[in-house]
Protein backbone atom coordinates (compact mmCIF):
# COMPACT_ATOMS: atom_id res chain seq x y z
CA UNK A 1 0.00 0.00 0.00
CA UNK A 2 1.45 3.40 -0.92
CA UNK A 3 1.61 6.29 1.53
CA UNK A 4 -1.19 8.25 -0.17
CA UNK A 5 -3.59 5.29 -0.10
CA UNK A 6 -2.70 4.57 3.48
CA UNK A 7 -3.28 8.17 4.57
CA UNK A 8 -6.78 8.05 3.08
CA UNK A 9 -7.67 5.06 5.23
CA UNK A 10 -6.23 6.15 8.57
CA UNK A 11 -8.25 8.20 11.04
CA UNK A 12 -6.59 10.17 13.84
CA UNK A 13 -7.79 9.12 17.29
CA UNK A 14 -8.18 12.05 19.67
CA UNK A 15 -7.12 11.25 23.24
CA UNK A 16 -8.78 12.71 26.31
CA UNK A 17 -5.39 13.37 27.94
CA UNK A 18 -4.13 16.31 25.90
CA UNK A 19 -0.59 17.69 25.57
CA UNK A 20 -1.73 20.70 27.59
CA UNK A 21 -2.85 18.47 30.48
CA UNK A 22 0.49 16.67 30.42
CA UNK A 23 2.30 20.01 30.58
CA UNK A 24 0.20 21.07 33.55
CA UNK A 25 1.06 17.80 35.30
CA UNK A 26 4.77 18.21 34.54
CA UNK A 27 4.87 21.85 35.55
CA UNK A 28 6.62 22.89 32.34
CA UNK A 29 5.86 23.20 28.66
CA UNK A 30 7.25 20.69 26.18
CA UNK A 31 9.38 21.94 23.30
CA UNK A 32 11.90 20.71 20.76
CA UNK A 33 15.33 22.29 21.20
CA UNK A 34 17.02 21.76 17.84
CA UNK A 35 20.81 22.07 18.06
CA UNK A 36 22.29 22.52 14.57
CA UNK A 37 25.88 23.10 13.49
CA UNK A 38 28.92 21.54 11.86
CA UNK A 39 30.31 18.17 12.89
CA UNK A 40 32.58 18.80 15.85
CA UNK A 41 30.87 22.03 16.87
CA UNK A 42 29.73 20.49 20.15
CA UNK A 43 26.03 19.86 19.53
CA UNK A 44 25.79 16.50 21.29
CA UNK A 45 27.95 17.62 24.20
CA UNK A 46 25.79 20.70 24.71
CA UNK A 47 22.49 18.84 24.27
CA UNK A 48 23.40 16.24 26.90
CA UNK A 49 24.73 18.87 29.29
CA UNK A 50 21.50 20.86 28.97
CA UNK A 51 19.50 17.69 29.53
CA UNK A 52 21.48 16.93 32.70
CA UNK A 53 20.78 20.42 34.05
CA UNK A 54 17.07 20.18 33.21
CA UNK A 55 16.82 16.69 34.71
CA UNK A 56 18.31 17.92 37.97
CA UNK A 57 15.62 20.59 37.96
CA UNK A 58 12.93 17.91 37.68
CA UNK A 59 12.11 18.41 33.99
CA UNK A 60 11.14 15.54 31.70
CA UNK A 61 13.68 15.31 28.89
CA UNK A 62 15.10 13.16 26.11
CA UNK A 63 18.06 13.66 23.75
CA UNK A 64 17.94 12.56 20.12
CA UNK A 65 21.55 12.22 18.99
CA UNK A 66 22.44 11.97 15.31
CA UNK A 67 24.70 8.92 15.60
CA UNK A 68 22.42 7.06 18.01
CA UNK A 69 19.34 7.51 15.84
CA UNK A 70 21.15 6.02 12.85
CA UNK A 71 21.72 2.81 14.82
CA UNK A 72 17.98 2.18 15.00
CA UNK A 73 15.19 4.36 13.67
CA UNK A 74 17.17 5.47 10.63
CA UNK A 75 19.57 2.53 10.21
CA UNK A 76 18.28 1.99 6.67
CA UNK A 77 19.30 5.47 5.49
CA UNK A 78 22.55 6.69 3.96
CA UNK A 79 23.91 10.22 3.66
CA UNK A 80 22.62 11.29 0.26
CA UNK A 81 20.61 14.54 0.25
CA UNK A 82 17.38 12.54 -0.09
CA UNK A 83 18.29 10.22 2.78
CA UNK A 84 19.29 13.14 4.96
CA UNK A 85 15.92 14.77 4.33
CA UNK A 86 14.13 11.56 5.25
CA UNK A 87 16.31 11.15 8.34
CA UNK A 88 15.27 14.58 9.58
CA UNK A 89 11.62 14.03 8.66
CA UNK A 90 11.54 10.92 10.82
CA UNK A 91 13.23 12.73 13.67
CA UNK A 92 10.77 15.59 13.34
CA UNK A 93 7.80 13.22 13.55
CA UNK A 94 9.31 11.41 16.56
CA UNK A 95 10.17 14.67 18.31
CA UNK A 96 6.59 15.85 17.81
CA UNK A 97 5.30 12.72 19.55
CA UNK A 98 7.68 13.29 22.45
CA UNK A 99 6.49 16.88 22.77
CA UNK A 100 2.88 15.70 22.71
CA UNK A 101 3.88 13.36 25.56
CA UNK A 102 5.04 16.37 27.58
CA UNK A 103 8.77 15.84 27.11
CA UNK A 104 11.45 18.44 26.34
CA UNK A 105 13.08 16.90 23.26
CA UNK A 106 16.67 17.98 22.65
CA UNK A 107 18.10 17.06 19.25
CA UNK A 108 21.70 17.17 18.03
CA UNK A 109 21.87 16.99 14.23
CA UNK A 110 24.03 18.75 11.69
CA UNK A 111 20.84 19.30 9.65
CA UNK A 112 22.73 21.41 7.11
CA UNK A 113 19.89 22.70 4.94
CA UNK A 114 17.51 25.46 6.05
CA UNK A 115 14.62 23.93 4.12
CA UNK A 116 14.93 20.66 6.04
CA UNK A 117 15.03 22.45 9.39
CA UNK A 118 12.00 24.51 8.38
CA UNK A 119 10.18 21.32 7.48
CA UNK A 120 10.83 19.98 10.98
CA UNK A 121 9.64 23.29 12.43
CA UNK A 122 6.33 22.86 10.63
CA UNK A 123 6.01 19.21 11.71
CA UNK A 124 6.57 20.09 15.35
CA UNK A 125 4.78 23.44 15.25
CA UNK A 126 6.62 26.77 15.21
CA UNK A 127 5.62 27.64 18.78
CA UNK A 128 7.24 24.44 20.06
CA UNK A 129 10.43 24.57 17.98
CA UNK A 130 13.52 26.28 19.43
CA UNK A 131 16.43 26.46 16.98
CA UNK A 132 19.87 26.79 18.58
CA UNK A 133 22.81 27.41 16.26
CA UNK A 134 25.93 25.83 17.72
CA UNK A 135 28.42 28.07 15.96
CA UNK A 136 32.06 27.08 15.57
CA UNK A 137 34.54 27.94 12.80
CA UNK A 138 35.30 25.09 10.43
CA UNK A 139 39.00 25.20 11.26
CA UNK A 140 38.26 24.72 14.96
CA UNK A 141 35.94 21.81 14.22
CA UNK A 142 38.68 20.24 12.12
CA UNK A 143 41.23 20.72 14.89
CA UNK A 144 38.94 18.89 17.27
CA UNK A 145 38.00 16.14 14.77
CA UNK A 146 37.00 13.86 17.63
CA UNK A 147 35.77 11.10 15.30
CA UNK A 148 38.39 11.52 12.59
CA UNK A 149 35.67 12.42 10.11
CA UNK A 150 37.29 15.56 8.68
CA UNK A 151 40.55 13.72 8.08
CA UNK A 152 38.71 11.01 6.18
CA UNK A 153 36.62 13.58 4.26
CA UNK A 154 39.74 15.50 3.22
CA UNK A 155 41.23 12.20 2.03
CA UNK A 156 38.15 11.60 -0.13
CA UNK A 157 36.98 8.63 1.94
CA UNK A 158 33.66 10.26 2.89
CA UNK A 159 31.69 11.87 0.05
CA UNK A 160 29.25 14.73 0.59
CA UNK A 161 30.67 15.65 3.99
CA UNK A 162 29.19 18.86 5.38
CA UNK A 163 31.69 21.72 5.49
CA UNK A 164 34.15 19.97 3.18
CA UNK A 165 32.36 18.64 0.09
CA UNK A 166 28.77 19.56 0.98
CA UNK A 167 27.31 22.90 2.10
CA UNK A 168 26.07 24.01 5.50
CA UNK A 169 23.40 26.72 5.57
CA UNK A 170 23.60 28.52 8.89
CA UNK A 171 20.28 29.60 10.46
CA UNK A 172 19.23 33.09 9.49
CA UNK A 173 17.17 33.81 12.60
CA UNK A 174 17.84 31.18 15.29
CA UNK A 175 16.39 31.55 18.76
CA UNK A 176 19.95 31.46 20.11
CA UNK A 177 23.55 31.38 18.85
CA UNK A 178 26.12 29.61 21.02
CA UNK A 179 29.76 30.02 19.93
CA UNK A 180 31.54 26.99 21.36
CA UNK A 181 34.92 28.24 20.13
CA UNK A 182 34.85 31.13 22.61
CA UNK A 183 32.49 29.95 25.35
CA UNK A 184 32.90 27.22 27.93
CA UNK A 185 30.42 24.38 28.14
CA UNK A 186 29.05 25.78 31.39
CA UNK A 187 28.52 29.21 29.81
CA UNK A 188 26.81 27.62 26.82
CA UNK A 189 24.48 25.59 29.04
CA UNK A 190 23.58 28.69 31.04
CA UNK A 191 22.63 30.55 27.84
CA UNK A 192 20.32 27.77 26.70
CA UNK A 193 18.71 27.40 30.11
CA UNK A 194 18.17 31.14 30.39
CA UNK A 195 16.37 31.17 27.04
CA UNK A 196 14.20 28.17 27.91
CA UNK A 197 13.19 29.37 31.35
CA UNK A 198 12.44 32.87 30.13
CA UNK A 199 10.41 32.12 27.03
CA UNK A 200 9.58 28.46 26.48
CA UNK A 201 9.07 26.38 29.62
CA UNK A 202 6.65 28.35 31.82
CA UNK A 203 3.15 26.85 31.67
CA UNK A 204 0.44 29.47 31.03
CA UNK A 205 -1.93 29.93 33.94
CA UNK A 206 -5.19 28.50 32.64
CA UNK A 207 -7.06 28.76 35.92
CA UNK A 208 -10.42 30.40 35.18
CA UNK A 209 -10.93 33.75 36.91
CA UNK A 210 -13.12 33.77 39.99
CA UNK A 211 -16.37 35.72 39.97
CA UNK A 212 -16.19 39.15 41.54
Amino acid sequence: MNREAQSNNVVWHHATVTPQRREQLNGHRAVVVWFTGLSGAGKSTLAHAVEEALHVQGRRTFVFDGDNVRHGLCADLGFSPADRRENLRRIGEMARLFVDAGVIALTAFISPMRADRERVRQIVGPARFVEVFVSCPLEVCEQRDVKGMYRRARAGEIPEFTGVSAPYEAPEAPALVVDTSTMSLAQSVDLVLELLHAAHLPVPDETPPTAA
